[in-house]
């Protein structure tokens, strides 16, 4: 392996071990962890750090030199280097820590800025949602897709909410807006899942205006690469830094979910 210059390839077969080993730790903690705040209703877990040291020591035996983003360890200089790494260790803490099975590694690499690869891990359905920039996107190796619903009216959507809830939330509203036209709407909890399963066709649409690049790099790219279309939330390109995102099936579904959503 190149590690000065590793092709999509190369960089997606370290996702998928790196997100695997962090499953792993995921699974071994469950029913032990102890939690605490970092903020109010924003848990961290003994699994949290225990995952995110798994997926940093993957990481670094193949690229020592690269730069790595991780929820429990936010830097977002990091974003700055050649290679950067952008891994959340265990999207969902607060499903994992009342034992609701719905969360996952998510895990991504950029180059220049540029997703190329990333891979988000359900280790409850021991589910592996892969992409690389250009490569495709692909649900336990097997080729998947995002769906052809064209319109609102028969779409299941997802929304994500911040952990600080209030009237004023752009969320909030946008889901006010949504939910009386969609099929129906969902709030899972892992935005990282809401994105693999928009690239599997599971949903349609997901949207979020508060969230971090940790949150949103694989599942960008997942959608991305199973045909979808992602821009950030007012409509202008997605901005890895930024993070926000509008991600939907279908360029058409994408064009009339925007002016509700922005």
């Amino acid at each position: 392996m190149n590690s000065a210059n590793p092709t999509p390839a190369e960089l997606l077969l370290v996702c998928e071990q790196a997100a695997q080993a962090g499953a792993e730790q995921l699974m071994a903690w469950r029913g032990r962890f102890q939690t605490r705040e970092k903020a109010p209703r924003d848990l961290v877990t003994d699994a949290d750090l225990a995952s995110e040291q798994a997926v940093r020591r993957v990481i670094a035996e193949h690229f020592p030199d690269h730069g790595i983003l991780g929820e429990e360890a936010a830097v977002m200089a990091q974003l700055d280097l050649p290679y950067c790494w952008v891994v959340d260790p265990l999207d969902g803490t607060i499903n994992y820590a009342h034992g609701l099975p719905c969360y996952g590694v998510s895990v991504a690499v950029a180059h220049q800025g540029q997703l190329v690869a990333g891979v988000v891990f359900d280790p409850e359905r021991n589910e592996c949602f892969s992409a690389s920039a250009g490569g495709g996107a692909t649900l336990n190796g097997q080729p998947m897709a995002a769906s052809q619903a064209e319109t609102i009216e028969e779409s299941l959507v997802a929304v994500s909410f911040p952990p600080r809830l209030d009237d004023e939330s752009l969320d909030l509203r946008a889901f006010m807006r949504v939910g009386p036209v969609c099929q129906a709407m969902r709030r899972t909890g892992s935005a990282a899942l809401n994105l693999a399963y928009v690239a599997c066709g599971r949903l349609d649409a997901h949207w979020a205006h508060e969230i971090h690049p940790w949150d949103a790099a694989a599942g960008v790219l997942l959608v991305r690469e199973a045909g979808g279309s992602v821009s950030a939330a007012d409509g202008k390109p997605f901005d890895l830094a930024r993070a926000d995102y509008l991600a939907a099936s279908t360029a058409n579904l994408h064009g009339r979910l925007l002016p509700l959503i922005s």
